[in-house]
């Protein structure tokens, strides 16, 4: 009963905010009006697993670091930071005026300071079998246990890491390192994903799963912006339409003010095939396109060992080399993308990326009589002798490897599609049960190593994420020899290194860096892009 009593309260009190347009009495209250094509599968940051709940949980919560528009890793709850000269103990110096936002389990409702001691708790969580936590990767194989977390006193705490990971920094910045409150997190337990508690510029409000999730201001909020307190919106409204045609729609007719991506269904509605707005919208909304660290690729299993690569043509280095030389790559992007991404053309490690420099890496540019003569060479003139391949990929991406497949009858290589769910395909990739595979890796952090630990070797299935089976003791001695260069130039110059031994190797095809595609209403300022594509509301503003 008083679930239900609540529930009518809170519809009543949206309406009265959000709903009472051209009022006079509510023209001051600014509600920011998003869409989520799915439901937000948790507000806990030790779950913060999906883009909606990363975005989500990123506007209720701070932690240590954050990253700003160029992906620097900037302060936040901690001030200021020193490096050990080993590169294994980190020492941050915490704020002392950063409190946790109300709430009844708080001394007088009043949400208290938060001290070094929530920073152990918060991330012990992450390590504790017993919560399960996504985010335990961030952890797992850079600290020793729990002692490695250690409050010095209330404003100083310490990590103790096992070995150099000159990246940590930047992996700080994730929304799984989030200060949580001990407290609040141990009465509620696993609802604590339904009743957040944090630091951040947006406070809890209401959520109906499905339906309706309301974020409002953090009256408390500590952050400023010069000498404005943060943040300028006085609430965040978030539906869960999950039809995008629909929900595109209810942009334009601006009962949102945020709409994320272009979508093939409507992709043509907006843009031209050069990437321009169409004459239709143009004036009507700002459309942003920004780089997104994303690398879109068709996978090459090499590794000998498994069957399905000893009789493969796909074993062979010239064969590999011919393929990356037969795709446009331009032409893909423009006609299937409408001119949204970037040709992968300078290695793995995507355009965006801190240290990204495409005249250091020599990837692949359109070239069909190079391609036709790495063919020939491999014993395969104009394909000729060389056995039908499969290409695997999930229904999303059926176009797009389509048009892959165009590409390689030209030059004679016969390619069989073959469609799984996107589940399916995971599962058969992280099995090496498919050795031609389209894929994409998206950054979990701003740091290239991220993608270079791809092809490490002890990352190979089952344990890691380098599906391709690709093997180098150089490779794997540059990659180790990383984690001990402090110096960003210099560890760029390790990342451009191996990043040139993969494309040498070709055991990928890099097909394009991805775009993020950013619509807001004319009346929004304020919304920073980033290739992380992390929605960072606190400084938004709405006329």
């Amino acid at each position: 009963m008083r679930r239900i009593i609540s529930d009518i309260f809170w519809i009543f009190f949206l309406l009265l905010l959000v709903s009472c347009k051209g009022k006079p009495e509510n023209d001051d209250k600014k509600v920011f009006n998003i869409n989520l094509d799915q439901n937000v599968t948790s507000l806990d940051p030790a779950f913060a697993r999906n883009q909606n709940a990363i975005w989500m949980i990123n506007q209720i919560f701070n932690g240590l670091v954050q990253v700003d528009r160029q992906l620097n890793t900037v302060p936040c709850i901690a001030k200021s930071w020193t490096t050990s000269r080993d590169g294994l103990v980190y020492t941050f110096n915490l704020r002392n005026d950063v409190f946790f936002q109300d709430d009844a389990l708080f001394k007088n409702g009043k949400g208290r300071k938060v001290v070094a001691e929530d920073f152990v708790y918060s991330f012990n969580r992450l390590i504790d079998p017993k919560v399960a936590s996504s985010g335990g990767w961030i952890f797992s194989d850079k600290v020793k246990d729990s002692t490695s977390f250690k409050a010095v006193n209330d404003t100083t705490f310490q990590i103790t890491l096992l070995k150099p990971f000159p990246a940590f920094m930047n992996l700080l910045t994730a929304q799984y390192c989030s200060v949580v409150p001990q407290e609040v997190v141990e009465h509620y337990g696993k609802d604590f994903r339904s009743h957040p508690v944090g630091t951040g510029p947006f406070k809890f409000k209401y959520w109906k799963e499905d339906e309706i999730l309301v974020l409002v201001k953090n009256e408390n909020y500590w952050e400023k912006d010069g000498t404005q307190q943060l943040p300028y919106l006085d609430a965040v409204k978030v539906t869960f339409i999950t039809d995008k045609q629909s929900a595109f729609m209810n942009f334009i007719k601006k009962d949102l003010d945020f709409f994320n991506s272009v979508d093939g269904s409507y992709r043509d509605d907006i843009l031209t095939k050069s990437g321009r707005m169409t004459s239709k919208y143009k004036g009507k909304f700002q459309l942003i396109k920004g780089p997104y660290l994303c690398t879109e690729y068709i996978g090459i299993l090499v590794d000998t060992s498994k069957a399905i690569v000893k009789n493969s043509p796909l074993r062979i280095q010239k064969v590999r080399q011919a393929i990356n030389y037969a795709i446009d790559r331009p032409k893909l992007i423009k006609y299937l993308r409408n001119s949204i991404g970037t040709p992968a053309t300078a290695g793995f490690v995507p355009k965006g990326m801190p240290g990204f420099d495409s005249t250091r890496v020599k990837g692949y540019d359109y070239n069909p009589a190079l391609s036709a003569k790495l063919l020939a060479e491999a014993g395969f003139p104009n394909g000729k002798g060389m056995p039908e391949v499969t290409l695997s990929t999930s229904t999303t991406y059926k176009d797009l490897i389509e048009f892959v497949q165009g590409e390689l009858n030209t030059i004679g290589i016969k390619v069989k599609v073959d469609v799984s769910p996107n589940a399916s395909l995971r599962d058969m990739m992280a099995k090496n049960e498919v050795n031609f595979f389209r894929g994409s890796w998206i950054a979990d952090y701003p740091d290239a190593e991220n993608y270079l630990s791809v092809f490490y070797s002890k990352n190979r299935v089952p344990f890691g994420p380098n599906y391709t089976g690709y093997f180098n003791d150089e490779f794997d001695r540059l990659f180790e020899q990383s984690y001990y260069e402090s110096d960003p130039k210099k560890r760029y110059e390790l990342y451009y290194k191996m990043d040139n031994m993969v494309m040498q190797y070709s055991s990928v095809v890099p097909l394009l860096y991805d775009q993020s595609v950013v619509m807001l209403q004319n009346n929004i300022s304020g919304y920073p892009t980033n290739a992380l594509s992390l929605m960072i509301l606190k400084r938004v503003k709405k006329k």
